[in-house]
């Protein structure tokens, strides 16, 4: 039951990195074939999937793919995990585990075909066939040498993977400040330390058993104890795992946020001036309520922009252009009288009320006054996203309580000789 459950748990984080893996991120989609590699590995450890390999006829062949998957699996992860902390500075300033990880990075996919080749070779020419109803495969090939060569190869391998990958992920916990991330790194090295010891733990029973039989009880008491180190590890490698993607969920949840409070703003300056607007805002059907849900959606979804936080940060420099045109058209006025209305409204915040009115305004000026100078525009937004995107959203929200006619009503009130800019 517990590799059906864990089995479940990586596919279940396979598919939440298919999409990056999809787009041709290396390191993504690294992380999501050993991921995927994993959960097959444990599918063949499950009695489903057993018995459908070894129905093929060839006898203990689940163990063989159980192992050569888990390998590639080991060896993804661990081009995965030497890739992220690899670095270009010069060699005196790398800390020892980097250095040794990038020679891992170097070595591992060939040091995991080999493995991979002399244990095939191992296990088709070397095991001797046993016929026993010992559930066990290291139980059914007991005392056969090929049997210590082949299972020190693994673990070998298991265990020097597992001790890079823990040194890298509980060397970078301290220099992690998010919470989260920290605490998914914390299960991750445990759990790799784990693996160690299961590593270390199977070598030496596996040489036991070779050079002298053992009893019944001494060998399910092995299998038990060894099995649970096991799913303990995985358990906390795959929660573990889950807490930097919860975290990079929780932002993309908050950047469609985000999104979704300033497109109705960006989506009318849009209009106004297409000509400033890398891509355009939807409009198929637009008239109708349901259509237009759905090009708002689309446009939220765009695949122009690789990720939601370079869209967002394209919404924001595009209001900046489209405002900058319409100051083009704008009377030199419209800023003074926009704070005047707003300072008479009810409630605080009139500079962004102000703000809206402002750009309502300055919409209707720019299909009716020919171009000009600049207009002023006292209204600061900030110089980067994290004072942009509060700052846009606030106007977003005051310019939904605008209207055309409060736009009308404040161009009435310019001087007529103000109302035509100087060309």
């Amino acid at each position: 039951m517990f590799a059906y459950a864990i089995a479940a748990l990586l596919f279940v984080q396979a598919l939440m990195r298919a999409p990056s893996a999809m787009k041709g991120r290396v390191r993504k989609r690294s992380l999501w074939g050993a991921f995927a590699a994993l959960a097959a590995s444990w599918l063949t450890r499950t009695t489903l999937g057993r018995t459908f390999i070894n129905d093929l006829g060839v006898p203990d062949l689940a163990y063989l793919i159980k192992h050569v998957l888990a390998i590639t699996g080991i060896c993804v992860l661990l081009r995965y995990i030497t890739a992220v902390y690899s670095t270009t500075g010069p060699s005196a300033d790398v800390p020892r585990s980097v250095r040794v990880s990038s020679l891992v990075h170097r070595i591992a996919t060939r040091a995991s075909v080999g493995t991979v080749v002399v244990m095939a070779l191992v296990f088709f020419f070397m095991l001797d066939e046993v016929v026993s109803d010992v559930p066990y495969f290291m139980g059914r090939h007991a005392g056969d040498p090929g049997l210590a060569v082949y299972m020190c190869l693994f673990y070998v391998y298991t265990a020097a993977a597992a001790s890079v990958c823990a040194v890298q992920w509980g060397g970078a916990v301290k220099q992690i400040p998010q919470r989260a991330v920290k605490t998914g790194l914390v299960m991750m090295a445990t759990a790799m330390v784990l693996a160690a010891v299961y590593a270390v733990l199977r070598i030496a029973y596996v040489i036991l058993i070779t050079v002298q039989p053992v009893s019944e009880d001494f060998s399910l008491a092995q299998e038990t104890v060894t099995d649970s180190l096991l799913y303990l590890t995985f358990l906390l490698w795959g929660f573990g795992a889950i807490a930097p993607a919860y975290r990079a969920a929780g932002d993309r949840y908050r950047t469609m946020t985000h999104l979704a409070a300033i497109h109705p703003l960006w989506s009318d300056l849009a209009k106004t001036a297409p000509d400033r607007i890398r891509q355009r805002p939807r409009g198929f059907l637009g008239r109708f309520t349901v259509m237009a849900h759905v090009n708002k959606a689309r446009d939220l979804l765009s695949s122009y922009d690789e990720t939601p936080t370079g869209r967002l940060q394209r919404y924001i420099t595009e209001i900046r252009d489209v405002i900058l045109e319409l100051s083009r058209h704008a009377p030199r006025e419209l800023a003074e009288l926009a704070l005047a209305r707003a300072s008479g409204g009810a409630g605080g915040g009139h500079e962004i009320a102000a703000e809206a009115l402002w750009i309502r305004a300055a919409r209707a000026a720019y299909l009716t006054h020919p171009e000009g100078e600049p207009a002023p525009f006292p209204f600061d937004a900030g110089t980067n996203l994290a004072v942009e995107v509060p700052h846009f959203r606030a106007v977003a929200e005051a310019y939904g309580r605008t209207s055309p006619a409060d736009a009308w009503e404040i161009l009435e009130g310019v001087p007529r000789s103000a109302a035509l800019p100087a060309t």
